[in-house]
C-alpha cells in the first residue's frame, strides 16, 4: 500500500466529514470510501484472526517506531490535538525542556522523576495542567518537553527556579507567540533531528526529508522523521494531566461544517491518495485546518 499527495477537489455538500474541534484549531476530514467495519480480531500477543476468511495468521513483532509508520503518526497525530485543544492562550503557557547531565537511559526513572517535579513545581507556583512529551537521544539519553496550562495569565518566571526545581540538569524555556498551530509546531520536536555529520547517512538521496527552518535568528537544516527509530517499541510519546481536555469529535455533512468554520481562517489544506496495486484499493483523504482565534482578532 502506497500514499500519495493527491489533487484538492470540491466535496459536495451532502457528504459526510469528520469535524473535529480542538480549541482555536478545527479540522475538516473527508475520505471518499469510509470503511466502518473492523475485520480484525486480536486473539494473544502474538496471533490475530482475519474475521474475513476466519483464517489465524501471526503477528509480526516490530523493533522500533520507524518500522511501524501508521502507528507513529496515530501518536503524533493524538498528541497534536491534545496540545491545540489544550493551549488556546499561549499567555497562560510555560514551555520547558527538562534534561539530564549523565547519559540518563531508564524510561521508568524518567517518569518518575517528572512526576516529582511536577510536585515541586505545583507547591511553589499554584495549581496547572500538563502535556509532557518524551525525546530520545542519538546517544540514548532521554529528556523532556513540558508545557504548563495555568488557569490565568502567567508573566516571567525566573529559569533557575526551574533548574532547582529540577535539578537533575539544565532546563530551558521558550515563548510559543506568533504560532498559528502550536501542537504542529511543538510535535515536530519529537520525530525531526537537526542534520549533523554524525547522522548525514539518515538523509534520502533525493533529500526528500531534508527541510530548512529558522530557529534564534539562525538556519538549520532538519531530518524529517530521523529521530523516530530512537524511540522503543509501544513506548508512551507523552502523557497529560488529568483536568487536560479531548478533542471533540463529531460526523456531519460538508454543508453543515461550513456554517461551523464561517468566518474562520483557513490555514492549511492537503489530500492523500491511498493505493494497493495488488487489490485494487484506492481512496483519497483530505484535510483542512481552520484557526478561529484569527477571525476573532479581527472582529
Amino acid at each position: 500500500m502506497e500514499v500519495y499527495r493527491s489533487k484538492i477537489c470540491e466535496i459536495e455538500a451532502s457528504a459526510e466529514v469528520r469535524f473535529k474541534e480542538m480549541g482555536n484549531i478545527t479540522e475538516i476530514m473527508h475520505q471518499q470510501h469510509r470503511n466502518k467495519t473492523c475485520y480484525v480480531k486480536n486473539i494473544d500477543q502474538d496471533h490475530y484472526q482475519d474475521l474475513r476468511s476466519g483464517e489465524i495468521k501471526e503477528k509480526n513483532h516490530i523493533e522500533n517506531r520507524q518500522q511501524d509508520l501508521n502507528s507513529v503518526r496515530s501518536s503524533l497525530s493524538r498528541l497534536r490535538d491534545l496540545i491545540n485543544t489544550n493551549v488556546t492562550d499561549v499567555s497562560k503557557c510555560k514551555w520547558l525542556t527538562l534534561t539530564y547531565k549523565e547519559n540518563m537511559q531508564d524510561t521508568k526513572r524518567l517518569y518518575i522523576d517528572f512526576k516529582n517535579f511536577i510536585k515541586r513545581v505545583r507547591y511553589k507556583l499554584g495549581k496547572f495542567e500538563y502535556i509532557v512529551c518524551m525525546e530520545p537521544q542519538e546517544r540514548g539519553a532521554w529528556h523532556c518537553h513540558t508545557i504548563m496550562i495555568f488557569p490565568n495569565q502567567v508573566g516571567f518566571i525566573d529559569n533557575k527556579i526551574f533548574a532547582d526545581l529540577w535539578s537533575f540538569g539544565y532546563t530551558k524555556t521558550k515563548k510559543l507567540d506568533d504560532i498559528d498551530n502550536v501542537g504542529a509546531y511543538l510535535t515536530a520536536y519529537l520525530g525531526d533531528m537537526e542534520l549533523t555529520r554524525d547522522n548525514k547517512d539518515l538523509v534520502f538521496k533525493d533529500k526528500s526529508n531534508l527541510k530548512s527552518v529558522k530557529s534564534e535568528g539562525k538556519t538549520k537544516k532538519i531530518i524529517k522523521g530521523a529521530r523516530l527509530s530512537f524511540y522503543p517499541p509501544k513506548f508512551n510519546l507523552y502523557r497529560c494531566s488529568r483536568g487536560c481536555k479531548k478533542p471533540e469529535i463529531n460526523y456531519i455533512k460538508e454543508f453543515e461544517a461550513q456554517k461551523k468554520v464561517r468566518g474562520a481562517t483557513l490555514t492549511y489544506q492537503n489530500a492523500l491518495e491511498i493505493r494497493d496495486d495488488q487489490t485494487g484499493f484506492r481512496n483519497i483523504i483530505s484535510y483542512r485546518y481552520y484557526n478561529t482565534s484569527k477571525s476573532k482578532n479581527k472582529e
